[in-house]
């Protein structure tokens, strides 16, 4: 057109973006998934520990039947439906949650990043979403609770040493944790291939490698040198007791400790035994079949009404396949239907016959063989 500047042409579709100066900021602004996180991880942190946080358990199976089945999953869309006000908050222990996420307990957190437990925790409340804190922490039970007012669980490995499994669970409650999460599908531990070709090991060993890894991730480096020494925070001071050495501060003397120390005779009455020693909602992690996701529901919540006739939650968890490997990826729907089972058919119905209700109604199943099921939330359990 005639007359028209090109700079006014230009300055119609063009915007000047504000100059991020914050690195980190800037790296996240450009992650657009899960996947570029990943891949910003990778480019930040050395090979062995990128393995440790991403791998899984021997060849990795699990895991990738795991994402497969997540990726099966499909939406059924429907439309017309006024999703002017889009609303994803839900409940989850009979409290409001802004959206079904739950962040889930890792350990050695520390080796990713200094400030390890503590930052993940004070995102955790920002987004007003639980976290969990693993047993095998770099920080404590009460360091995490002193940087935290939001929702906090407490992931319960079950030592030989029952003393020290109570008084982990104790500190929890004083801390004002709200649920326990005892993992019950790691009485022994697994080998992670991963972990045993690259040489890595906790803590990482010197060596040309780990120190050619080290220089060429400067940054991860020396954040992590200049940092406090890393610690499993909730134990070491057991260990000190228990001649660990170092005044139980070494890592390498508590991981030889937690893996002497797990107890691989853990049954269903040591759940019964912590949902007494316990006020609180329980989730019970590495359920992975029907038939021990009734058992879950129908042995927490007995000794709930043996005890005082409170009325207690208990919800399911399964693991990813990050320790023990291979399982099923599949029954994962029937697991999680198992609660709903139970309800339906009453606290007397055979184990059998709960496990094929749930069965009949997982998606995909004959509709032919399935009766009538009430909806609830998978943590309720039968009255």
């Amino acid at each position: 057109m005639t007359g028209t500047r090109p700079w006014d042409t230009l300055r119609s579709v063009v915007r000047f973006g504000r100059i991020e100066t914050d690195p980190v900021e800037r790296r996240l602004a450009r992650a657009a998934s899960v996947e570029d996180l990943r891949r910003l991880a990778r480019r930040r942190l050395p090979g062995g520990v990128f393995d440790y946080i991403d791998g899984g358990a021997e060849d990795e199976r699990t895991l990738a039947n795991n994402s497969a089945a997540f990726a099966r999953i499909q939406f059924r869309p429907r439309v017309l439906r006024e999703v002017g006000d889009v609303d994803p908050s839900t409940t989850l222990l009979g409290r409001p949650l802004p959206y079904p996420l739950v962040l889930a307990p890792t350990g050695y957190t520390r080796v990713a990043d200094p400030q390890g437990e503590l930052a993940v925790a004070r995102s955790a409340e920002r987004a007003q979403l639980p976290y969990t804190l693993s047993t095998m922490a770099t920080r404590s039970i009460e360091d995490v609770a002193a940087v935290s007012n939001g929702r906090k669980w407490f992931q319960v490995y079950t030592f030989r040493d029952r003393g020290l499994v109570k008084d982990m669970i104790s500190r929890a409650a004083e801390s004002g944790y709200e649920a326990i999460m005892p993992t019950v599908d790691l009485a022994v531990l697994g080998q992670r291939d991963r972990d045993v070709r690259r040489g890595f090991t906790m803590p990482p060993k010197l060596g040309l490698g780990t120190l050619l890894d080290g220089a060429i991730h400067p940054g991860w480096t020396w954040a992590f040198a200049r940092s406090e020494p890393i610690k499993f925070a909730n134990v070491a001071h057991h260990v000190a007791h228990q001649g660990g050495g170092s005044g139980g501060s070494a890592p390498a003397s508590m991981a030889a400790y937690a893996s002497m120390k797990f107890d691989p005779n853990l049954s269903w009455r040591d759940i019964e035994w912590m949902r007494s020693i316990w006020d609180g909602p329980m989730i019970i992690k590495g359920i992975q079949s029907v038939e021990d996701a009734v058992l879950a529901v129908h042995h927490v919540a007995d000794v709930s009404r043996r005890a005082d006739h409170r009325e207690h939650d208990v919800a399911l968890r399964r693991d990813r396949g990050r320790r023990i490997g291979p399982r099923r990826a599949g029954g994962e729907q029937a697991v999680g239907l198992a609660p709903r089972s139970r309800r339906h058919l009453g606290p007397e119905a055979p184990l059998d016959q709960v496990a094929a209700h749930a069965r009949a109604h997982q998606p995909g199943a004959d509709p032919a063989h399935r009766g009538p099921l009430r909806g609830h939330r998978l943590h309720e359990r039968p009255r």
